[in-house]
């Protein structure tokens, strides 16, 4: 899997538990597809600072999903689903996840 796409599928799992800048950063490079200098112009700090946040949040995405394995467990759960034909019941589990 892309390192990019794994961070995002994290993201969605665990982005709130980031702390405000580094969910802001954390958008604007990977949703919004700034450069690290143009996230640091928009928010008047240096473009080294942005990396260190950027890799802390990256880091912090990791550890959530070492210890809660949630992205892990869903991708289970949906390789199951596709074994089932109840439709009904595939859509109630995937409206969970």
């Amino acid at each position: 899997m892309d390192k990019n796409i794994k961070y995002v599928l994290l993201y969605d799992y665990y982005g709130s538990l980031l702390t405000d800048k580094q969910q802001q950063y954390f958008e604007d490079y990977y949703f919004n597809n700034l450069s690290l200098s143009e996230i640091s112009e928009n928010n008047e700090i240096s473009r080294n600072a942005v990396h260190k946040q950027l890799k802390e949040a990256n880091e912090k995405l990791l550890y959530y999903e070492e210890n809660l394995k949630l992205l892990s467990k869903a991708k289970k759960i949906r390789k199951i689903l596709k074994e089932t034909q109840d439709k009904e019941l595939m859509d109630k589990i995937e409206n969970l996840i």
